[in-house]
């Protein structure tokens, strides 16, 4: 699987194109200002973008939707439970000082049966991962017909912390309980790719991660 990531100032935050070698499709996760780097890997690899994915919808992961959607028309996927803090996008941004181009209407909801995609020989199952906010998913990805191992988390848990609970909608137990009940039943082995920092696994969070310890 082709596998692209980056990140740029002020926010440093993870964005994702993911591709089929065989087929040339591909899914862009998480486009934020760093969607131009984005885009270009999609022209220079010569990808087909069949969705645009949104783990959540805190401006920093959704300020790059509007052009992502402009130039490769593929349909924009987010929790419902998030669709008040990406409908205020624009809003956050100026908080933050930073101008964000206000975002397209969703396409489609994960949580209206969507919770199963695929691009190519690959497939993409989503898991409701709420507390960082109540539509946090975690994308899990593998190829089709097989238990996908690696993980696209969003801001749910990240290489030694969590997400942050502090913000609109966020719940610090119910986070808890998502990394509990939810990605740890992916097992030791499996890969996680945070919203921001490096890449990390599951047992390595597990065994050193000092927010996660007695969970």
């Amino acid at each position: 699987m082709i596998l692209e990531i980056r990140a740029v100032p002020p926010f440093e935050k993870n964005g994702f194109v993911l591709g089929c070698d065989a087929t040339r499709e591909a899914v862009i996760i998480d486009p934020g200002d760093e969607v131009q780097m984005l885009l270009d890997v999609v022209r220079a690899r010569g990808l087909r973008v069949k969705h645009i994915l949104l783990t959540h919808g805190h401006v920093d992961h959704v300020s790059g939707v509007a052009r992502a959607k402009h130039e490769v028309d593929a349909p924009i996927y987010l929790h419902r439970g998030d669709l008040p803090l990406y409908e205020n996008a624009v809003a956050f941004g100026e908080f933050f000082g930073i101008a964000v181009e206000p975002p397209p209407p969703v396409d489609l909801f994960y949580d209206d049966g969507h919770e199963s995609l695929a691009f190519g020989r690959f497939e993409i199952q989503v898991h409701h991962t709420p507390g960082h906010c109540p539509g946090g998913v975690c994308l899990q990805v593998g190829p089709a017909g097989a238990d996908g191992k690696q993980l696209f988390v969003g801001d749910t848990l990240f290489a030694g912390s969590i997400g942050r609970t502090d913000l609109p909608g966020g719940d610090y137990p119910t986070l808890m309980r998502s990394i509990r009940r939810v990605l740890f039943a992916f097992g030791d082995d499996a890969e996680v790719y945070p919203g921001h920092g490096p890449k990390t696994t599951i047992g390595h969070e597990r065994a050193t991660n000092p927010f996660l310890k007695g969970v």
